[in-house]
């Protein structure tokens, strides 16, 4: 057993960013809360999967466009709520409905950039959205502690309060389209380290 399995839950948490309220707050999602705080107790780099709908929804991107959605929100827009990445896929949580409005949102942009006379080119990938009746697989909270070689599987913006603020459909879909905006740019200089990207979380609202 490894050292950070001795520490007290509220350090193991703290090293990898979700605190002991973040851990809360997602298990909460959960029918048996207590439950999954005490999987991660014993086992605090196990994933587990939560139902979406109630606590939260997850829009889940292409990882490079999921970056660019979150570089969006948090250069020029209001912040992310919690931000993982889980296996090639992009992991932004919402509020809850945002899976049901984002897709007619989403259709809505298309038609309008294909409308006659519009000359936009705004090219957004499939992004599912998942809500009331889904469930996804978050990382555990020692994802990038206890397996550091997942580097797709970790938490970006991790949760860290009881009632985290979380995007609505309006947000996402303005930073989608903004995402593929810039995604149509070409430059001829290499794309930055995106590992090294840092979201300053007190920004957040």
């Amino acid at each position: 057993m490894s050292s950070t399995r001795d520490e007290p839950l509220s350090a193991r948490f703290d090293v990898s960013g979700v605190t002991p309220d973040g851990a809360a707050w997602l298990a909460s999602a959960g029918p048996y809360p207590r439950s999954t705080l005490a999987l991660w107790e014993e086992q605090p780099d196990a994933p587990v999967v939560l139902p979406c709908g109630s606590v939260f929804d997850v829009v889940s991107a292409p990882v490079v466009f999921g970056r660019r959605m979150a570089d969006r929100l948090w250069d020029e827009g209001p912040g992310t709520g919690p931000v993982a990445t889980f296996r090639g896929r992009m992991l932004l949580f919402a509020a809850p409905g945002t899976a049901q409005r984002l897709p007619s949102l989403l259709r809505w942009e298309e038609w309008g950039a294909q409308d006659g006379g519009c000359t936009r080119t705004v090219s957004i990938p499939p992004l599912l959205c998942h809500g009331t009746g889904d469930a996804v697989t978050v990382p555990a909270p020692l994802s990038a502690v206890a397996s550091p070689t997942r580097s797709d599987t970790r938490w970006l913006v991790a949760p860290d309060t009881r009632q985290p603020w979380l995007p609505g459909p309006e947000i996402l879909l303005w930073a989608a389209v903004r995402a593929a905006r810039a995604a149509v740019r070409i430059s001829i200089f290499p794309p930055a380290d995106q590992d090294a990207k840092v979201y300053d979380v007190s920004r957040r609202r």
